[in-house]
């Protein structure tokens, strides 16, 4: 990861100016929901930033830490280059970052607008006293930050899997003690679970009631964000926004029709068609998250 900072880059915009703050806040009091999308390499970034051009919406850009340790960040000034040229706000977020010493390197070396802190692999009380630490340290830097209450099950790439783990939903007291971490943006477990084909041939089992009581204690504090979105059809997208997530974070949901292209046409085609091929598929499903969920139009 290369030599870690200890001293605080003059040039950090203070946290009142963060970008992931502003979207959400924008998103939380217009209604509507903002896309994360999960990027893998440069086609992604291309295509999802052409999908916000073309829909005139806000984006969030997120990365898992594989994106840090593989390309050395160059991922991820990729990304934040591509965000700085767009006519559009668009952020660069770190999700699932659960090494401690990859956040502070991430904050001190990388142009993220806000990171998640997920320390939810922890024991509960450590888990707080590792985001309040880790929070305070981002905060510092202008970084927003996201943490985890509760247990979401499964895994995703580079995450540590769950599924030994009880499941323990998100409740009121929950909310009140992430929120004194000063954490921004608290990702809540109401029966959303992580990973490729988490749910079945029943779908999504969610607990609305209890997302709209998580909603309800925040009162306004911090942004609500929904993980464990592969599979939701459109209408569960849509109801989690009506009641109170501003945040969808998506990974499947824009990728998979870009995935099944290259599985069926690698050997077939040219390299250069395949990609261009490639980033329309996921342009196309970009723009179609963006309108489920109200985002459309939305870009100030």
């Amino acid at each position: 990861m290369g030599a870690q900072s200890t001293t605080i880059d003059p040039s950090r915009k203070s946290l009142a100016q963060n970008k992931t703050k502003k979207i959400l806040e924008d998103a939380e009091k217009g209604g509507y929901g903002i896309i994360a999308s999960i990027v893998y390499n440069v086609e992604n970034i291309v295509a999802v930033v052409r999908a916000a051009e073309n829909k005139r919406s806000p984006l969030i850009i997120q990365v898992f830490p594989w994106a840090i340790t593989a390309s050395d960040g160059l991922l991820v000034r990729a990304a934040a280059d591509a965000a700085s040229r767009a006519s559009v706000p668009i952020a660069i977020h770190l999700d699932h970052a659960q090494d401690e010493a990859l956040i502070r390197h991430a904050a001190d070396n990388l142009p993220f607008d806000s990171i998640m802190v997920d320390m939810s692999y922890h024991e509960k009380e450590e888990n707080l006293a590792k985001t309040k630490e880790l929070v305070e340290y981002c905060h510092e830097r202008g970084i927003a930050t996201e943490a985890e209450p509760g247990r979401l099950e499964g895994g995703e790439d580079g995450v540590a899997d769950t599924v030994d783990l009880e499941g323990v939903l998100t409740t009121p007291e929950d909310v009140e003690q992430f929120i004194a971490t000063g954490v921004d943006f608290l990702a809540p477990a109401f029966g959303n679970i992580h990973g490729e084909s988490p749910y079945g041939k029943a779908g999504p089992q969610l607990d609305y009631a209890r997302l709209e009581a998580i909603k309800k204690q925040a009162n306004g504090r911090v942004r609500i964000v929904a993980h464990g979105t592969n599979e939701w059809p459109d209408g569960v997208t849509q109801r989690v926004i009506q009641a109170g997530v501003s945040k969808i974070n998506v990974n499947r949901l824009v990728l998979d029709d870009y995935l099944r292209h290259f599985r069926e046409n690698a050997a077939k085609m040219p390299l250069t068609k395949l990609i261009d091929e490639g980033i329309q598929h996921t342009t196309r499903q970009q723009e179609e998250q963006m309108d489920v969920a109200w985002s459309t139009g939305k870009a100030n």
